[in-house]
Order: C-alpha cells, then sequence, then structure tokens
C-alpha cells in the first residue's frame, strides 16, 4: 500500500543509464545528414512562404494553405528544437551553452507567446528570424555570423573614435565656414551631415573648391580629415573585421576538431563498480579457483604419502 501511495522509484544508475540511451539516439539522429537537409529545406521553404505572404492578392486567396502550412513549419522546429534538447539528455547544461541551441529555442518559443499572436507584425518578425537559422548549417555562413558577433566590442571603439573626430572637425567646420556657407556649416548638425558625407569622398572636389575661394587653409583642413577618416579609421575598422574573422574561424576549427575526435575506448563507466575497471573481481575470482586447486593438491599429496 504504501508503494501506491510513494509510487514507483527508479535508481539514480537506472536513471543515468536511460538518459544516456536517450542522449545517444537523440544525437545520432541529429547529426545525421539526412536530418540536417531536412531542417535546411524546411527553413528556405518557409522564407519562400514569407516572401508569397507580401503579395496581398495571394495571401488573401490562399489564406487557409499558407496558415495550414505556417503550422506545420512551426511544428517542424518545435520537434527539432526537442531532439536538440534530448541530444543533451545525460547533460542539460550543454545545451545551453551553445549559442545557436539558444537562438533556436527562443525563436520557437516566442512564436507560442500569446502576445505574439496578437501582434501581427511582431509575429512576421520572429518568422523572419528564422531566415537566420541557415548560417547554423552553414560554415562559412556560421563563421562569418560569429565574426560580427566578436567585432562589436571593436566596432563600438571604433565608433567612439569616429564620432569624436567627426564632432571636433564639425566645430572646426562651424566656427572657419559658418558665415559664408550656412547650408553646409550653418550650425552643428549640418556640419556633421556635410562632413559624414565627406567621409565617403562624395563630394570632396566641389567642397575643396569652395573651401579655397574662402580660406586657402581650408585645404590642409579638407586634406586632415580625409586622411584621418577615409583611410585611417576605415582601414582599422576592417583590421578589427579581419581579426574577429580569423579568431570566429579558428574556434569554428577547435570545435569541429573536437567533434571529430573518437570517444576513448574501455573508458571506465562512470555507474560501474570502479573495482571492474581494473579487473579485481576477475583476479580475485582466479586466485580463488588456484587456491582451491592447490589445496585439493595437498589432500591427493596426504593421502599417497599413507
Amino acid at each position: 500500500m504504501t508503494n501506491m501511495h510513494r509510487g514507483i522509484r527508479v535508481s539514480p544508475a537506472l536513471r543515468g543509464t536511460w538518459r544516456k540511451a536517450l542522449s545517444h539516439r537523440a544525437g545520432r539522429l541529429v547529426d545525421a545528414p539526412v536530418f540536417s537537409a531536412l531542417v535546411m529545406t524546411a527553413i528556405l521553404a518557409n522564407a519562400v512562404l514569407l516572401g508569397v505572404e507580401t503579395y496581398a492578392g495571394l495571401a488573401e486567396r490562399w489564406h487557409d494553405p499558407l496558415s495550414v502550412l505556417e503550422g506545420c513549419f512551426l511544428a517542424v522546429f518545435t520537434v527539432e528544437v526537442l531532439l536538440r534538447a534530448a541530444a543533451h539528455a545525460d547533460r542539460p547544461g550543454d545545451f545551453f551553452r551553445n549559442p545557436w541551441n539558444v537562438f533556436d529555442a527562443a525563436v520557437v518559443l516566442f512564436a507560442f507567446l500569446p502576445l505574439t499572436g496578437d501582434n501581427t507584425t511582431l509575429l512576421r518578425l520572429l518568422r523572419l528570424f528564422r531566415v537566420l537559422r541557415t548560417a547554423r548549417f552553414l560554415p562559412q555562413l556560421r563563421v562569418i555570423v560569429t565574426a560580427l558577433g566578436k567585432c562589436l566590442p571593436g566596432t563600438v571603439s571604433f565608433l567612439m573614435v569616429g564620432t569624436l573626430l567627426l564632432y571636433v572637425y564639425a566645430m572646426v567646420g562651424w566656427l572657419c565656414f559658418s558665415a559664408s556657407d550656412p547650408g553646409h556649416y550653418g550650425s552643428l548638425g549640418r556640419a556633421v551631415v556635410t562632413l559624414f558625407i565627406l567621409m565617403s569622398l562624395d563630394g570632396l572636389g566641389d567642397a575643396v573648391h569652395a573651401g579655397l575661394l574662402i580660406s586657402p587653409w581650408s585645404l590642409a583642413y579638407y586634406g586632415s580629415y580625409v586622411l584621418l577618416s577615409s583611410f585611417l579609421l576605415v582601414n582599422l575598422l576592417i583590421g578589427v573585421v579581419i581579426n574577429s574573422l580569423e579568431q570566429a574561424r579558428d574556434s569554428d576549427l577547435a570545435e569541429r576538431k573536437a567533434d571529430e575526435l573518437p570517444e576513448p575506448h574501455g573508458a571506465p563507466d562512470q555507474d560501474a563498480d570502479p573495482l571492474d575497471a581494473f579487473g579485481v573481481h576477475d583476479r580475485i575470482l582466479a586466485a580463488r579457483l588456484a587456491l582451491d586447486d592447490a589445496e585439493r593438491l595437498l589432500q591427493i599429496s596426504r593421502l599417497d604419502s599413507r
């Protein structure tokens, strides 16, 4: 009676064995090339569906079939995330250590929230994020996306330096050219916009020509600004991106090598008896058999001596 109230208890060893079996089977399914190809096909088909819905006539005429297809895609992506989570059943914390797993789970989870169902624009944006999941299945694209994430700190520093440079040169331009050229330097905001456009070297010749009519020192002003903004800062940004790209490529290569390493054979199981890993039980059994044989030989020799 007490067992009925308390329920059936499962030993930790049996629970661990069940988790390992589930993780092994789900991991083999997730790592299969066919599984990746099917998910990739579903993502691309979902992208095509999003493009079709932009045509008002087709969306109104095929509203019900398109809604059914959207439900099917959501079911496929949900099953995919659940299988990936099951592949980490023995160690659930490892599932959230992978940023791609967190991104996939968030995209699928947000689709089930009541808030997204009422807001059509938010729902479409979340569905659009599914297209970004193609980077998970394309190694080169995954490296580029990872590099973009790694270059964010360097990009922030670049923006701070660029903002400071724009502010200084805009103030100097306002002081020197506001009276003669108020259309471009009449205020700090106009000066910033003018210099931001000149950063791409667009209209630089006209700006230099107009500045020379005001003062010959304008050549030094525009020359130093172009040298610092268009050459030095841009090359600095390119260096930051290239460095981040190399880091992302190295980390991706290290992850691939770690995944391709074979599991060591003959490693002792954590749930098994540690004495079995060294064959102690077999040695004790062999020693007992040897002692029994020695005792029999000793008895036979005593009988023969009589």
